[in-house]
């Protein structure tokens, strides 16, 4: 927990992470950034639809509509805020000459990706009218 709470503090701070370690590779940290950056893209993907499913599904009944919505949201904004995590944790592993740090989260989100992806299969399939 202790670990976290420092991360969180670095996530408004990188200029401390230049105090670890010694520099990396440019090309590690610039690699590192670009996995960030893909990481908001798909919580900005995600968060979009869970708008879309909100707004474009009317006749979806409320339950089904909000849940799936909701679902989707909530995995757009663990998804941004992991991948700050994600980028700070690495930066540190990197600059420490440690493993790069490892995730359950791939897996979580590939799984709420795939029950949501099903839901709405189902929806679709069988064409509920609310």
């Amino acid at each position: 927990m202790i670990e976290l709470v420092r991360n969180v503090r670095l996530w408004f701070a990188p200029q401390q992470i230049r105090q670890e370690g010694d520099t990396p590779d440019y090309r590690f940290s610039l690699a590192n950034e670009r996995t960030f950056l893909a990481w908001l893209r798909t919580a900005l993907a995600l968060i979009g639809g869970g708008f879309a499913v909100d707004q474009f599904l009317p006749d979806l009944r409320w339950g089904w509509r909000v849940g799936l919505a909701l679902a989707l949201l909530v995995a757009g904004v663990l998804c941004s805020l992991r991948a700050v995590n994600h980028w700070v944790r690495c930066e540190r592993a990197m600059r420490r000459g440690e493993d790069l740090p490892v995730s359950r989260f791939p897996a979580l989100l590939g799984v709420v990706v795939a029950v949501v992806a099903v839901a709405m299969a189902i929806v679709v399939l069988v064409g509920w009218d609310g």
